[in-house]
């Protein structure tokens, strides 16, 4: 008997050693084998890599300030992908500075696993990710939907504000920033900034916009650059400073002057788009804005904007860009990640994002490359009630400016106006 409980002593004792072995084991080696498994898929042929995702979860982070857009990806997205390829979607709302910084702390870490798959990025949030070795590597060619339905020499696939893509992220959706009032308030709305401004003084309270760095409010104050700079092309070439400090001078003139005939003497601005629509919402102002040029026509569409909002582009122009898809360095799936952003450049799914049930954005594919029956699809859908003509918008569209511009803007933006 005493026997026998010595040999189960020690059986216990050899047992807790081998299980110490192997999660000591484990531990050393898992980060290996997970960061092994995320870059090799760009190694791997497509026919592998869906086969792999199949039966997997895959989570989305992405801005989630418009119920249209996760509604899209919730209500359609997720079961399609289901049913067609085992895949399971999870989103996750978050800003795209918050999940950079995420991942910056991870790089710094040394996290060789995280928790984010895909995550929806532009402009300098891309080129930090890019620069900073956060993201997975060169993709958009192991995409089958991405080499049949995408312009790849297009300069808005090329270029993600002045910053070369290389495959690091697959567009997802191209929109046009537009001006959107209320048509019983206002019967003429102005073309230019200058008109702006005087609309701005004579109707004190009624305007306001979000406070940069949010990604709207950083937008309007580069239309503000774009009318008061006598060559706005310069700030699509190589970043030098020297080139922009007379014209911010004339853009933050703009802006102060403005500024006590904001809404709350602008003393306060709203954090983001969504609570300058709010504000739009409660009559408290009589324009929003935002890139999305029908947007305004989901919202009179669910009830939330008043059915007579009407939408404006100025004269000069309004800025136009795409927006995109990519996948961070330790993604814990990255073969649902491609699986997942290749479905959503699909002609069926890229056609229902434009239905203003959802979404109502443009399509990110190269019209031309779709088959007939989408392209017959495409000219039937109605893009709404305030949402300008495909002429109107196309006539008026410009580039954005390059990344390290807009850095250096909503810098100056907090000297020059908020803490003057």
């Amino acid at each position: 008997m005493i026997f026998i409980k010595k040999i189960g002593i020690v059986l216990a004792v050899l047992l807790v050693f081998l299980s110490g072995c192997s999660t000591t084991d484990n531990s050393k080696d898992s980060p290996e084998k997970k960061t092994e498994k995320a870059s090799s898929v760009l190694e791997q042929d497509w026919e592998r890599i869906a086969a792999n995702a199949k039966g997997s979860s895959v989570n989305i982070y992405m801005w989630g300030g418009d119920e249209g857009i996760n509604r899209y990806i919730d209500e359609w997205v997720a079961p399609n992908l289901k049913e067609e390829y085992g895949v399971i979607v999870k989103r996750y709302p978050m800003d795209a500075t918050e999940f950079i910084n995420k991942l910056l702390s991870e790089k710094k870490a040394d996290k060789a696993s995280g928790e984010m798959d895909v995550i929806w990025v532009n402009g300098e949030n891309f080129k930090t990710a890019k620069e900073k070795g956060l993201l997975l590597g060169s993709f958009t060619e192991k995409l089958p939907n991405f080499k049949q339905y995408v312009d790849g020499d297009s300069p808005t696939v090329k270029y993600d504000f002045g910053y070369p893509t290389e495959g690091y992220e697959a567009p997802w959706g191209k929109v046009q920033f537009v001006f959107s009032y209320d048509s019983t308030k206002i019967s003429e709305p102005p073309t230019s900034i200058a008109e702006l401004e005087e609309w701005v003084k004579q109707n004190p309270g009624k305007f306001t916009y979000p406070a940069p760095p949010d990604f709207t409010g950083s937008a309007f104050i580069r239309h503000i650059l774009n009318e008061t700079s006598p060559d706005y092309t310069q700030y699509l070439e190589k970043f030098d400073e020297s080139l922009i400090t007379k014209d911010a001078e004339k853009m933050w003139n703009v802006l102060n002057r403005i500024e006590p005939y904001l809404w709350q003497e602008g003393k306060s601005y709203p954090q983001s788009v969504a609570q300058l629509d709010q504000l739009y919402k409660n009559g408290e102002v009589w324009m929003t804005m935002g890139y999305d040029e029908a947007g305004a026509s989901n919202l009179i569409a669910s009830g939330e904007f008043p059915k007579s909002t009407k939408t404006f582009v100025l004269e000069k122009g309004t800025l136009s860009n795409t927006h995109f898809l990519t996948v961070p360095y330790n993604s814990p799936n990255p073969s649902g990640a491609l699986v997942l952003i290749n479905y959503l450049l699909s002609p069926e799914a890229q056609l229902k994002k434009m239905d203003l049930q959802y979404w109502g954005e443009n399509t990110s594919l190269a019209v031309d490359k779709l088959p007939e029956k989408n392209q017959a699809e495409l000219k039937k859908i109605d893009r709404g009630s305030a949402t300008l003509a495909e002429e109107e918008l196309a006539k008026h569209r410009i580039p954005e400016i390059g990344a390290d511009y807009v850095q250096l803007l909503e810098r100056g933006w907090m000297d020059h106006v908020a803490n003057k």
